[in-house]
């Protein structure tokens, strides 16, 4: 397994300032990068609970915190059910609560599940390794034209999002489209020449996020999850959400500013935080992040 770098991990626990025998959760505990970076802080007694909808994710975890299983409870759930995963493992008096959105290096890397358009593997994108509703594979050659349409548009944000539905449709009354390569060059038809020279990225990543997104109902979850977490949190708990895309971050903005407006919140990040050049070209991942964080009153 390798070890991949957790994104802005300094100003997670600047913004958090963990003490000893503080209770934490982070809801997309992963690889447990920020979880071993809290742990360390709140010696003797402080716990994390870390959740990941990915069993795998929680193996890759087990094996690298063995030091602090003790104090790290890892559960397999999606966040969108965090109130009940905090009533069934009784884990109140929380100081504060981490999300770090979007897909990890991990899945990209080592899942083999379809995540990369670089690599040649089977079209799944899904976050569960097994009991999975959904996955790309179903969406790309059975959904409708319309449909296509709307999550490319929707959650790639792509401009020609009818061109490559045609060319998805028209593809799949042959054969199948079972791979990555396969959509990709799908994708690669449907776009011209000059449009492929002009995109300063990779011509098939809109399309890859919003299948990945549409698969795994990321937005839906998040919109779920985040009142819950304002409401778990005690008076004085800190919310930090880290997002990797603008849909994502208006998810996220939106909500923190209706709270404030309430009166429920302090803002702590008036703009958000995004990583230094520095951790950029050590950690490309993290070009794109934004970190919001919030103090509940």
């Amino acid at each position: 397994m390798l070890i991949h770098k957790p994104v802005l991990k300094e100003e997670v626990i600047r913004i958090f300032d963990p003490k000893s025998n503080q209770n934490f959760i982070d809801c997309t505990v992963g690889t447990c990068g920020h979880a071993l970076a809290i742990l360390e802080k709140t010696y003797p007694k402080g716990k994390v609970l870390g959740i990941d909808i990915d069993a795998d994710q929680i193996k890759n975890c087990k094996e690298r915190a063995k030091a602090y299983l003790g104090r790290l409870i890892l559960v397999q759930d999606n966040f969108a059910n965090l109130k009940k995963i905090v009533q069934r493992y009784n884990f109140y008096d929380i100081a504060g609560i981490l999300f770090d959105l979007g897909i990890s290096s991990w899945h990209l890397e080592e899942s083999e599940r379809g995540f990369s358009f670089l690599r040649e593997e089977p079209l799944k994108m899904t976050f569960k390794k097994e009991d999975y509703d959904l996955s790309a594979y179903e969406i790309v050659n059975f959904w409708p034209y319309q449909d296509l349409v709307r999550i490319f548009k929707e959650y790639g944000q792509e401009r020609f999002a009818e061109k490559i539905a045609e060319k998805i449709v028209e593809f799949r009354k042959e054969k199948k489209i079972s791979t990555t390569k396969d959509l990709v060059e799908i994708i690669r038809r449907a776009l011209s020449y000059k449009e492929l020279l002009k995109r300063k990225k990779h011509f098939a990543t809109k399309i890859f996020q919003a299948l990945r997104i549409a698969v795994n109902r990321e937005l839906e979850n998040l919109e779920k999850a985040l009142p819950q977490a304002l409401e778990i949190l005690p008076s004085g708990g800190k919310l930090i959400v880290i997002s990797f895309h603008s849909l994502e971050d208006r998810i996220v903005k939106n909500f923190f500013r209706e709270r404030f407006k309430e009166g429920r919140v302090k803002l702590i990040t008036k703009k958000p935080i995004i990583p230094s050049q520095d951790e950029v070209e050590s950690n490309p991942r993290s070009r794109s992040a934004k970190l919001r964080a919030l103090i509940k009153k």
